[in-house]
């Protein structure tokens, strides 16, 4: 039973991500029909084709997708659709950014505090959108992303005032001081800007899955998603878990944007008019996973796989962006990955008769 209740979960991650793949080949065709072998093997082998670099690259892409899957995924299981992911996690790489600038003093509290300010500005935005759905019955979806292109514009013009770079139009970046530590990963992945960012995210996500199965409030927070009238009849607050949800999902999301930019890989924040894709890329992460918190860990790690596979297929004339593609259309498939777990016994069966009936007529 337990096997079966496991193929009907893993048949249509696998499905999506088959698909996505598959149509990312059909571009690499399109766009250069003699590398299209090399450029898709490329993505297949992912970070091992970067060798030991490679490897801790995909742990260090994996960390902040992996932190917005865990609040999109804790906001799909409480029935709030947050797709503020962007707006989020821009907030929160502001704020940690600032902070890891501005803060006066030395050692570890130098990126611990701008972590925890990225989480409280990542849960203040997103409580935004719970409190309209709560009291206001504002769609969370239109809120959220109408959210999502304030926050990015409020970051810009933040940013030109407060930490702003005009050389290279991005935001100063953070001191060594401030920069998450790489406790030796740098020696043992050598090359790479893997550091204990993957490791905090992957507490926040074992942490996560306890709050979600092992606790009142978690089992209020789900039980409220899943039937809202039964669950107010039963005496639980709609409004407050509902709001609840948002800032913890902000909080999580929040955080992924100060592993972002905390890293020691130099990244800042580019003053443009496009949302990060970091917030986007979380949405695959946590419907790959089925939105469970545990499931997140290896769906943002296959994201970040194909991310640096994607990197290296430069060295074929292919433009890393092919990723993104292939991205997009799992995102768009896994959409249906429900849909399809829950009717895989009618769909099984349709087949089987099919089948049936077409060897019948032989």
């Amino acid at each position: 039973m337990n096997g079966k209740k496991t193929l009907k979960q893993i048949l249509p991650i696998l499905l999506c991500i088959l698909v996505g793949l598959l149509f990312g080949f059909f571009v690499l065709l399109l766009t250069n029909r003699e590398e299209a072998f090399n450029g898709f093997r490329t993505i297949l082998f992912g970070g091992f084709s970067g060798g030991i670099r490679g490897v801790g690259n995909v742990l260090y892409y994996a960390t902040p997708v992996m932190m917005v899957g865990l609040g999109i995924s804790l906001g799909f299981k409480a029935g709030v659709f947050n797709i503020g992911g962007p707006g989020q996690f821009v907030i929160g790489g502001f704020l940690a950014t600032y902070f890891a600038i501005n803060l006066p003093f030395e050692g570890p509290m130098r990126w611990i505090l701008p972590i925890i300010f990225a989480a409280v500005g990542g849960a203040v935005w997103a409580s935004i959108a719970g409190i309209l759905k709560a009291y206001f019955k504002v769609n969370v979806i239109i809120s959220t992303i109408l959210l999502n292109y304030i926050a990015m514009y409020l970051v810009n013009y933040m940013i030109k005032h407060t930490i702003y770079d005009s050389s290279t139009n991005k935001a100063l970046p953070v001191p060594k001081a401030s920069q998450l530590p790489t406790a030796g990963l740098e020696k043992l992945f050598e090359g790479s800007s893997v550091n204990i960012g993957f490791f905090i995210a992957v507490i926040f996500a074992v942490i996560t899955y306890i709050l979600l199965t092992k606790t009142n409030k978690g089992y209020e927070i789900v039980a409220t998603g899943f039937n809202p009238n039964a669950s107010k009849y039963l005496g639980m607050n709609e409004k407050f878990n509902t709001i609840l949800t948002m800032i913890i999902s902000g909080a999580l999301i929040g955080i992924g944007g100060a592993l972002m930019y905390l890293a020691s890989s130099g990244k800042s924040i580019s003053v443009v008019d496009s949302l990060a894709a970091e917030g986007f890329n979380g949405i695959p992460v946590a419907l790959l996973a089925f939105n469970n918190p545990l499931g997140v860990i290896l769906s943002s790690v296959f994201i970040g796989y194909i991310t640096v596979g994607g990197f290296y297929m430069q060295s074929y004339r292919f433009v890393p962006e092919i990723v993104d593609i292939i991205i997009a259309v799992i995102l768009y498939f896994s959409a249906f990955s429900l849909l399809i777990s829950q009717n895989l016994d009618k769909i099984v069966l349709v087949l089987s008769r099919f089948f049936k009936k077409k060897a019948g007529e032989k």
